[in-house]
């Protein structure tokens, strides 16, 4: 709805829901599917006999909520505040949160100056723990900003930690982000992030279910989750401990049919075992934000193969490699022991040993062969490396 819109009587009985149903509610999303919103809405305000599937007493809870909501006034202060309200049918509705089925929102109050839908086709999600370590921050901004920089919006929660690291690395990178709230939008949370989700309504989106005003609560910030992942083509986990709400994010992820990633990290960080518990199930492992893009992006967009240093000894023809690979490793050796242990006739071995010496790796020692001290040290150094 524009700001000199009329809102119609569907747009309203919508934002009248938000104030009175919490969200993803699948009983009363089961009312607005069968029902449809005005039904729902003309039985809350007292019209007919009360909906089924829920007890007296929630059913009079809501009655009292629906006594005070005043969705014309919410309308007023959204649209004040620089906020307007996506509903189902509309044109920036993501279609993807209909796979939320009955869970689906029943519209999203939308702060900052894109398309919610356009933004949310190329979207990865990129959530973890509040508490997190250095390595997790570095590694959340590292991958927003990579995400970024190739054209991917990162979508997070706006909390402490993972979530904060992440936006902040994709606004660094002068990408795309979008923070999806469990409160309303005008009312930034954690108050700490009151600054960045600022940022983030000028660059790009604050989303959220809930109507102006209202607050968050813990069941609020898990059902919230549901959204972070339909919305986006996949979830990456940075950091989360065994009994993380992250891991909400990323088994909703897997239920919805979208990619499921975690990024690991040391064994013996607590901080990390949720995400290695993921790992070992159906998660994906990814390290940088090229490995994301290989997963949730278009066919070709490939992650480099991953090679350890070109060394000098790599250049080398096979045959000579052989040879070089026959000489002991202190010892000195005749052409016919080298040749044998190559294994190549006596004139080809001795042919490659002037070729080795000509390039330092050998040195001849009387009527035998023997490495050079360089040939030593980039030997012993490939043994050790991967």
């Amino acid at each position: 709805m524009t700001g000199g819109d009329r809102p119609d009587d569907e747009l309203l009985d919508r934002v009248f829901l938000t104030r009175v149903i919490e969200p993803g509610d699948e009983v009363a999303g089961r009312w607005v599917r069968d029902w449809g919103v005005g039904e729902v809405v003309r039985r809350l305000r007292g019209g007919g006999t009360p909906l089924t599937g829920v007890s007296e007493t929630r059913w009079a809870g809501w009655r009292a909520r629906a006594r005070r909501a005043e969705p014309e006034r919410d309308l007023d202060v959204a649209r004040a505040a620089g906020v307007r309200f996506v509903r189902p049918g509309d044109a920036e509705w993501p279609g993807q949160l209909d796979d939320l089925g009955y869970g689906r929102p029943l519209g999203l109050w939308v702060r900052g100056p894109a398309s919610l839908r356009m933004w949310a086709l190329r979207s990865v999600a990129v959530v973890g723990a509040r508490a997190c370590t250095e390595y997790g921050a570095h590694m959340a901004v590292t991958l927003a900003c990579g995400l970024a920089e190739r054209g991917w919006v990162v979508v997070s929660g706006g909390a402490y930690g993972v979530d904060g690291a992440a936006h902040r690395g994709a606004l660094g990178a002068g990408g795309a982000t979008v923070a999806v709230l469990a409160c309303g939008v005008d009312r930034p949370y954690p108050r700490g992030h009151a600054r960045l989700i600022g940022r983030i309504a000028e660059q790009g989106l604050v989303v959220g279910e809930l109507p102006p005003g209202d607050h968050p609560t813990p069941s609020r910030f898990i059902v919230r989750n549901r959204v972070i992942a339909a919305l986006t083509r996949g979830t990456v986990v940075v950091e989360a401990a065994c009994r993380s709400g992250s891991l909400v994010t990323a088994r909703a992820a897997q239920r919805l049919g979208r990619h499921t990633m975690g990024v690991p990290g040391p064994a013996t960080s607590a901080q990390s075992a949720g995400v290695h518990e993921l790992l070992r199930g159906e998660a994906t492992l990814v390290t940088d934000a090229a490995e994301v893009v290989e997963l949730v992006g278009d066919m070709g967009e490939l992650a480099p193969v991953r090679r350890g240093p070109v060394l000098p000894r790599d250049l080398l023809a096979p045959g000579a490699r052989q040879v070089l690979a026959a000489l002991p490793a202190r010892d000195s050796a005749t052409a016919e022991e080298i040749a044998r242990g190559a294994p190549t006739t006596e004139d080809d071995a001795i042919a490659r040993l002037y070729e080795l010496r000509a390039l330092g790796y050998v040195e001849r020692h009387g009527d035998g062969w023997k490495l050079t001290r360089q040939a030593m040290i980039s030997l012993r150094g490939g043994r050790d490396g991967c």
